[in-house]
């Protein structure tokens, strides 16, 4: 067993040094760096639930009086609840669908938000629409609660778009996918 590691130990050491006298140190930093870079975005980006998010939303309005229902361009519209960039329905599209010229993203997060209307609440999907540059009008951010960006998921200030054909963000449409499991 001894002979095979002093071998294996050998090899090793042979294969370390010919790697290294034909590599500069400038070109060795510049093969780690493009993997790490590279590594970044093939890293699996998955939604994530912010049903906290939606109840204390709710709370904060308890005890106001009522105001006129918000358009799907306002902020303060109840599916808008989490999202956090520019709203597709001033951009071209609709609070449903993307611009055309866009294409929506693969990737999206997810925010479970409450409809005052009818007291319930839906999960609603965030897709950012890719393709072309940022629209620049009817920006929201209402990602109360949002998670520090050191955690690759849990927030929402993410270009969305990496995992699509074009990386360029423009807008953000809001989907509702479904009514949450009640525990």
């Amino acid at each position: 067993m001894k002979r095979l590691f002093d071998f294996l130990d050998q090899a090793t050491e042979r294969r370390v040094r010919a790697i290294a006298s034909g590599t500069s140190r400038r070109s060795a930093l510049l093969k780690v760096a493009k993997l790490m870079v590279g590594s970044a975005f093939t890293l699996p980006v998955l939604p994530f639930d912010r049903s906290s998010q939606a109840h204390a939303a709710g709370a904060k309005g308890a005890g106001k009086p009522a105001k006129a229902a918000p358009k799907d361009t306002d902020c303060d519209y109840w599916r808008y609840c989490a999202v956090d960039g520019f709203l597709c329905s001033c951009c071209g599209g609709s609070a449903t669908t993307c611009p055309p010229g866009t294409t929506i993203s693969k990737v999206s997060w997810i925010g479970t938000c409450h409809n005052p209307a009818d007291g319930k609440d839906y999960l609603v999907s965030y897709n950012d629409c890719c393709g072309k540059t940022s629209c620049g009008r009817c920006f929201c951010n209402t990602n109360h609660g949002d998670r520090p960006g050191y955690r690759m998921g849990a927030h929402n200030d993410v270009n969305w778009c990496m995992a699509d054909d074009s990386a360029v963000y423009h807008c953000t449409v809001s989907v509702i996918v479904g009514v949450p499991e009640k525990s």
